[in-house]
């Protein structure tokens, strides 16, 4: 499994940017809100949230459309709308690398991405300090056909695997968001949604992973966005 890496605050013509990198995968998220947004797709009560999806070369496809999909109705239950009603939340995602063999997995295989471009909008939206009920990190697993699970899996481990899974768990362990495909009963479920929850959850931190000093993802993003916020006060401190 490759550490992630993360950086905020990146881009100067964005409210709020983020860069994030793991398993093969780096993107880049520029966040504009809230803005004006055009009167056909004005909410009385609410902001609108916008999705967009470019992948790494070409055009979006059906598989971006698919990505932009799953990705706003995560957002939209994590994000406080209401507070910025008749206004729109832009939120762009370009995929800036992808891991070796990725164009080996089928067309319609949408999971291995989306790990990476949940935790950059995550980032990104704290960067451009919009409203949220909770913060979430997300990964993937695999579950062999032997019952052995990985963590963010290469596109090789995911061709031979029996089923693959992404979860996202909000900083107080609640679960977000549950994807799965392949062949698995609910024992196998259980298993990646309780390894999935240690990887991503400071709470559900084992002892082992303490003693060797392997933060969770939810310990890292945290340890990002305050490096960024003593960046930033680096003038008023000193």
């Amino acid at each position: 499994m490759t550490v992630p890496s993360a950086d905020v605050s990146i881009l100067h013509r964005a409210d709020g940017s983020a860069k994030y990198s793991a398993a093969g995968y780096t993107v880049v998220a520029a966040v504009n809100g809230p803005i004006e947004v055009t009167r056909r797709d004005e909410l009385p009560q609410h902001a609108a949230l916008e999705v967009n999806v470019r992948p790494a070369v070409g055009v979006g496809s059906p598989k971006e459309r698919h990505l932009e999909s799953l990705i706003h109705s995560t957002l939209r239950d994590i994000v406080l709308t209401h507070m910025h009603p008749r206004t729109l939340i832009q939120l762009t995602l370009q995929i800036v690398n992808t891991p070796e063999q990725e164009n080996t997995l089928p067309a319609s295989f949408a999971l291995s991405p989306l790990p990476a471009l949940l935790n950059a909008s995550m980032l990104s939206l704290l960067s451009a300090s919009i409203p949220m009920s909770s913060t979430f990190t997300s990964t993937l697993m695999a579950v062999s056909s032997s019952g052995d699970l990985s963590i963010n899996p290469a596109p090789k481990v995911l061709l031979t695997a029996s089923s693959a899974h992404v979860f996202a768990f909000s900083s107080t362990g609640n679960l977000v968001l549950d994807l799965s495909e392949g062949e698995f009963d609910m024992d196998t479920w259980e298993k990646a949604h309780d390894k999935a929850k240690e990887e991503c959850c400071k709470e559900q931190l084992s002892e082992d992973a303490m003693e060797e000093g392997k933060p969770s993802l939810q310990a890292f993003m945290e340890r990002v966005v305050e490096a960024s916020v003593d960046k930033q006060r680096a003038w008023k401190n000193g």
